[in-house]
Formats: C-alpha cells, sequence, structure tokens
C-alpha cells in the first residue's frame, strides 16, 4: 500500500502549474522539472515529473487513466474483495448446514 504524500496538495497543484509555465524557457521537460523541483525543494524529480504527466492525464493531453477512474477502480476492487468474503462465509455457513441435515438423528 502506498503512503501517504508528505507534499500538500496546494504544493503539487502549485508544482505542476510552474513545470508548465516554465516549460517554453528550456530545452527539455527534464530541465523545466529540475528548475522547478530545486525552487520549491521538492525531494525527487521524478515526483514532480509523476505530478505533471498525471495532470497532463487528467486534463486529457495525454492518454492514460485519470485521477478519477483510479479512484474508481481501487474502490471497485475494494468492494469485490468485501462480496468474495462474504461469499466465503456463506459458502462455509451452507457448508455446515448441509452437513447438519444430512446427520441422523439419534435415537432414544
Amino acid at each position: 500500500m502506498a503512503r501517504p504524500s508528505s507534499y500538500p496538495p496546494e504544493l503539487r497543484k502549485r508544482a505542476v502549474r510552474m513545470v508548465a509555465e516554465v516549460r517554453g524557457d528550456y530545452p527539455t521537460e527534464s530541465a523545466a522539472i529540475n528548475a522547478v523541483m530545486v525552487k520549491l525543494g521538492i525531494g525527487s524529480r521524478e515526483t514532480l515529473r509523476k505530478w505533471a504527466r498525471q495532470d497532463q492525464i487528467d486534463s486529457g493531453t495525454l492518454p492514460g487513466t485519470t485521477s478519477g477512474e483510479s479512484a474508481q477502480i481501487k474502490a471497485m476492487k475494494k468492494e469485490i474483495a468485501e462480496l468474495m468474503r462474504a461469499n466465503e462465509i456463506l459458502k462455509a455457513a451452507a457448508s455446515f448446514s448441509a452437513a447438519e441435515l444430512d446427520r441422523p438423528l439419534p435415537r432414544s
């Protein structure tokens, strides 16, 4: 399970916006990302690159799974896991009940 981000959402938005704004001032996107990373004190270039890519996906510029779709998939996977656990419990209960019905009654 991924750990929670140590960067607040406002910083993420600002960093992504800054990368988009200064992109033309640098020869490559990587150089722009490095400059913004240093200015804002972000620990990893890859972190900022992923934020920028996800923003492009969410805005429809790049193909991929949007943040909303990812959240929906995660929720559905959680629901499926819960339903499978409930199904296993019901199977065990049905099996137990069937065994009780098949057992001969003791004679008194």
